[in-house]
């Protein structure tokens, strides 16, 4: 009768899982991006339950602070297909808001869309390697609206859905970093809560020219 070695057993799991570890990198890419960028909103339409409706002009503001900006991490898989997570903290001020009977009406410290990506880039002969891609996720803007004469609204809420798609190039510059270039447009819901004054509603169109650097490993 042969007797099974839990020691060997054991080593040969680990063996098998080291050997799985070290295969990984080849099989799948894991790339970091960092952007920032021009980002602009057009017009959107505004439902309240205290102030009736109304249709806004929102300006992006792209440089002032706090900036707009972009993070996210992608797995690459050797089919040219990747799949990651990404914060994207567009902003919208509202073209005076006076208009509309409020003092402030502003996502000054981010739209902060959290998405689930899809993305897919293609071979090309030279350097550049194009790529599309598509997210769903959430909306968790930082919320500054004061009515005139009522409570001002200030903090983070989850306000509803988040879609985003985008379209890029990007060129190495040496093994482990990239440039790139891309046009990013998101869809996002936002239904705010305000402090002793009822609902805000709005769906907010974002488009920005984006460029950034992408470290691979």
């Amino acid at each position: 009768m042969k007797f099974i070695s839990y020691p060997q057993t054991s080593q040969r799991i680990a063996f098998a899982f080291i050997a799985a570890a070290a295969a990984a990198p080849a099989l799948a890419e894991t790339e970091l991006s960092f952007y920032g960028g021009y980002q602009t909103a057009p017009h959107s339409v505004v439902t309240t339950s205290d102030f009736g409706n109304f249709t806004v002009g929102w300006k992006g503001k792209s440089f002032s602070m706090p900036p707009y900006y972009g993070v996210r991490a992608i797995m690459w898989q050797p089919s040219g297909f990747g799949w990651g997570v990404e914060l994207n903290h567009a902003k919208v001020y509202a073209d005076q808001p006076s208009n509309y009977g409020f003092e402030r009406m502003e996502f000054t410290d981010g739209l902060n869309l959290v998405t689930l990506n899809a993305f897919q880039r293609y071979k090309s002969k030279g350097k550049i390697t194009p790529y599309i891609g598509a997210g769903i996720g959430i909306a968790v803007p930082h919320v500054d609206i004061t009515p005139n004469g009522g409570q001002h609204t200030f903090g983070y809420q989850l306000t509803g859905v988040a879609v985003q798609w985008v379209a890029g190039a990007s060129l190495p510059i040496n093994d482990r970093w990239k440039a790139f270039a891309e046009y990013k447009g998101s869809y996002s819901q936002h239904a705010v809560k305000l402090d002793g004054a009822g609902t805000f509603n709005t769906d907010i169109i974002t488009n920005a020219l984006n460029i950034g650097v992408s470290y691979s490993f």
